[in-house]
């Protein structure tokens, strides 16, 4: 062990001896044993979540679009928060169809780069660059999609910065902290209350929902997924790495994608053995400058232990693609027909 003036090394020297107490490699349980173990400290980690309000939803606007129609929607989640999304369902379909969430990650334009709108060459951009608009792609494949924006982005930005060039994310979950409560809790109860509303559509078959998301929209279909049973197979897309890589050795992270004490229990490939034995679909680009490929393959090789210890090690899909931080398209549409 080496000593230093400095808290960076300090931290990466923890980290290099850190062995999370829950994790799976480390726990020596059985899987059903260590799962319910291990689920019952996630949940108590999140914290406390809003007492759920009547969601009231509110149908703003509706486009025709040919083979899907996209719906703007306000949903009320909690005494405190309007939650706005798009929801956009497929015109040819045979009875109630599956539904899958669609979580954007960091940005300027939150859902509605997901939801496929392209009202201005950035947001043309946005799209491009990361294949980004997967929730119109999937509803296009015949499945119902809902995209929220995420606590802190897109419409649900503060308008107001009272300290300039500071990170949202992390002044969110400092503010959040002194009441004992934190931004991810609180999207991954919005995404809880988006399966009730999608519970209550017509259009929506309630036994056949899932959920995908790329970058900390990976990050909340993982954790989200872990924790809400009522989600059947999900696509996390550009995440599951090492918290001793990308977080503490990186610092590619952000106060939007943790809970206190998180890494002391569990790392995140722990959270995605979770899901076992749903199953889960991994993408992976070889170019990511965003999440290195070699951190995401070695969370894969961790979550494939978990899974086969679930008996599931099947269940578990990849796609590694040649493209960077981005959807890539090439398995998302079978997986999610196979398994919904």
């Amino acid at each position: 062990m080496k000593t230093s003036f400095y808290l960076g090394d300090m931290w990466n020297e923890m980290a290099r001896e850190h062995k999370p107490e829950l994790g799976f490699k480390n726990a020596g349980l059985p899987f059903d044993e260590w799962r319910g173990t291990a689920l019952r400290k996630l949940m108590d980690l999140l914290g406390p979540m809003p007492e759920p309000a009547c969601l009231d939803p509110v149908v703003e606007s509706t486009e025709d679009l040919g083979d899907v129609e996209r719906r703007r929607v306000i949903l009320t989640t909690d005494r405190y928060t309007k939650l706005p999304c798009y929801v956009i369902v497929p015109k040819r379909r045979e009875g109630r169809a599956p539904a899958i969430l669609c979580s954007h990650g960091h940005g300027p334009f939150g859902k509605d780069s997901v939801a496929g709108i392209r009202t201005t060459p950035e947001r043309e951009a946005d799209i491009a660059g990361s294949n980004y608009d997967f929730g119109m792609q999937m509803a296009r494949e015949g499945f119902v999609t809902l995209a929220p924006d995420l606590r802190g982005f897109g419409e649900r930005r503060d308008p107001y910065d009272p300290i300039p060039n500071r990170d949202l994310c992390n002044v969110n979950f400092i503010k959040g902290a002194l009441f004992g409560v934190y931004p991810m809790t609180l999207n991954i109860f919005d995404f809880m209350r988006c399966i009730d509303y999608l519970e209550t559509m017509d259009e929506v078959d309630p036994d056949r929902i899932g959920m995908m998301g790329l970058s900390q929209g990976g990050t909340m279909t993982c954790f989200t997924t872990a924790v809400e049973p009522r989600i059947k197979a999900c696509d996390i897309i550009g995440y599951v790495n090492p918290f001793a890589d990308f977080a503490v050795r990186d610092g590619n992270f952000c106060g939007s994608q943790i809970v206190p004490g998180l890494y002391r229990y569990l790392d995140t490939f722990d959270v995605a053995g979770l899901i076992a034995p749903r199953p889960c679909l991994l993408e992976m680009g070889e170019n990511d400058d965003c999440f290195s490929f070699d951190y995401l393959k070695h969370g894969y090789e961790e979550t494939k232990k978990i899974y086969e210890a679930a008996g599931a090690g099947d269940l578990l899909w990849t796609d590694v693609h040649p493209g960077g931080h981005a959807y890539s398209g090439r398995k998302a549409p079978e997986f999610f027909k196979k398994f919904l």
